[in-house]
């Protein structure tokens, strides 16, 4: 293959993978409005929001804080379930640790890295120059558009009374579903996502706004549960078997 044809199908993934991050960070800057628009009912200040946004950068840990205190929760209940939510972001830096590099940028990449960017890269792997300029590309645009988002959402929810009426309080839970659901393909994934939703509804009517969130950690308990289960079956089988 000639350096011609190279430039070309370089030229051509670039633009690929511009476009697709264009898509998907367009999607995220909407929900960046409706973080926007509902945190002043919250109790945030512009200020903070904007400040949340920016340091923060983490949709759904941001949604999560915002509909624990718009509840009546404490802030405590709410940091938490937020830092709780975000632990998914450890396996992520993990994985990502090859294409964001080394050095000062690290840092700066470490900023970046969400369920979006991790998806984007890993489908490009194979190319490691390739996929470290996507998530350079998506980081970048993914962060001005969740700003943007959030501002224009401050700016909406200034002029709209109440904007649960135009449906944006429906983002939080369309949100977390939205991560949750491609998680679900797995039998233990599926366990421990009912056993958390059981727990949480169970202590909804007598924990404080919150606190049922964080109760339903315990769902991890149910992790592999079944299959261990099965192995001791199989193991007791077996012996049974040969002792016949």
């Amino acid at each position: 293959m000639g350096s011609a044809d190279r430039t070309r199908r370089a030229a051509f993934r670039f633009d690929a993978d511009l476009r697709d991050a264009l898509a998907l960070s367009a999607a995220v800057g909407v929900v960046g409005v409706s973080f926007g628009a509902l945190a002043p009912a919250a109790g945030l200040t512009p200020l903070t929001t904007m400040a949340m946004s920016v340091l923060v950068f983490a949709g759904g840990a941001q949604l999560l804080v915002t509909g624990v205190l718009a509840a009546g929760g404490g802030l405590v209940a709410a940091v938490v379930a937020g830092l709780v939510l975000n632990l998914r972001h450890l396996p992520f830096g993990l994985a990502l640790a090859g294409t964001i590099g080394r050095g000062p940028s690290r840092f700066l990449g470490a900023h970046v890295v969400t369920d979006e960017s991790t998806a984007f890269v890993l489908a490009r792997s194979g190319d490691p120059a390739r996929a470290r300029r996507a998530f350079w590309t998506l980081g970048t645009i993914k962060f001005a558009c969740w700003q943007a988002g959030t501002a224009l959402g401050l700016l909406l929810g200034a002029s709209i009374p109440d904007p649960s009426v135009f449906g944006l309080d429906a983002a939080f839970p369309a949100a977390l579903l939205a991560m949750l659901v491609p998680m679900l393909r797995r039998v233990d994934a599926r366990r421990v996502g009912g056993a958390a939703a059981v727990v949480a509804l169970v202590a909804s009517p007598f924990a404080p706004a919150g606190v049922p969130v964080l109760a339903g950690l315990l769902g991890v308990g149910a992790a592999g549960r079944g299959r261990r289960v099965r192995r001791v079956l199989r193991s007791r089988s077996r012996v049974s078997g040969g002792g016949s």
